[in-house]
């Protein structure tokens, strides 16, 4: 199949390398995007929401919170599963998730993102929907959420510095 480049108005052919590509750079994108809210919601938002006055909160846990985390789970899953296309795409999945020789650290970041990626769906967003009130909880129930959705949050962040640390060195340095 072939399209017209829209830049060159060159005949581009979209073969399985092509689509490795454009699929590797939706990984980084989506990724960015993920990383990005990570550390946004863990240095700038949740840090800040004590000095917000108690009548200005509402804004954050009514319209920006939920908005964020819908980006930021939305943007796990298109991580993880473009992520995955570009180790079966580059035919490496098995052996990176499996850790063999060659594939060590790219399977480690592989593993790392997939740990930080059930966080995201079954502790911090559950969580989050009680603490933000989508989802009908008591106060009690809401300060319990609190902590955990706090420390998977926190967890994430800390793992996410190795995870970017062996999925980059995989390229320089395979073990």
């Amino acid at each position: 199949m072939a399209v017209v480049g829209a830049v060159t108005g060159q005949w581009t052919k979209i073969d399985h390398a092509w689509a490795t590509y454009a699929m590797v750079w939706l990984h980084v994108i989506s990724g960015v995007l993920w990383i990005g809210l990570l550390w946004y919601l863990n240095f700038v938002q949740v840090p800040t929401m004590p000095s917000i006055p108690a009548e200005n909160r509402s804004a954050i846990t009514k319209h920006i919170a939920p908005n964020v985390l819908f980006y930021f789970r939305y943007a796990a899953l298109a991580t993880v599963i473009t992520g995955l296309l570009v180790a079966w795409m580059q035919r490496y999945i098995l052996e990176a998730l499996m850790l063999q020789k060659g594939f060590i650290l790219i399977g480690l970041g592989m593993w790392m993102a997939l740990v930080m990626a059930f966080n995201v769906w079954f502790i911090i967003w559950p969580n989050q929907q009680k603490i933000l009130g989508l989802v009908p909880a008591t106060d009690e129930q809401k300060a319990a959420a609190a902590k955990p959705a706090l420390y998977a949050s926190r967890f994430n962040t800390m793992f996410s510095i190795g995870m970017l640390y062996f999925m980059v060195m995989q390229r320089f340095a395979p073990i």
